[in-house]
C-alpha cells in the first residue's frame, strides 16, 4: 500500500492550491486521514484531520483557509488550501493509520512567495 501525495507547487501569497493524497488501496476507509507539513529547521505539524465519518479538525492558522475533504470511492483525500502565506510553505505529507500501521505520503512541496 503506498499513499501518492500530489498537488504542491510555486504560487504568490494570496494564492490557492489542493493537494490530493490517493491510496493504492482502501486503506482510507474507516480511518482518519491527516495532512502534516514541515517547514525547513521545523518539527512536522499537524495541519488538518478528517474523520471517516466526514468530520474535520482544523490546526492553527490553517482554521478558515484550508478545507480537507475525502473521496472514499477515489481512496483519495484532499487539502484546499487558500489565501495562502510565505509560512505556509512546507512539504505536506499526508498519513493514515490502517491496522495498527502507519502510513505517510512522500511528500508534496509548497512554496509560497511574498
Amino acid at each position: 500500500v503506498q499513499l501518492q501525495a500530489s498537488g504542491g507547487g510555486l504560487v504568490q501569497a494570496g494564492g490557492s492550491l489542493r493537494l490530493s493524497c490517493a491510496a493504492s488501496g482502501s486503506i482510507f476507509s474507516g480511518n482518519a486521514v491527516g495532512w502534516y507539513r514541515q517547514a525547513p529547521g521545523k518539527q512536522r505539524e499537524l495541519v488538518a484531520v478528517i474523520l471517516d465519518s466526514g468530520n474535520t479538525n482544523y490546526v492553527g492558522s490553517a482554521k478558515g483557509r484550508f478545507a480537507i475533504s475525502r473521496d472514499n470511492a477515489k481512496n483519495t483525500v484532499y487539502l484546499q488550501m487558500n489565501s495562502l502565506k510565505p509560512e505556509d510553505t512546507a512539504v505536506y505529507y499526508c498519513h493514515t493509520v490502517h491496522r495498527m500501521t502507519e502510513y505517510w505520503g512522500q511528500g508534496t512541496q509548497v512554496t509560497v512567495s511574498s
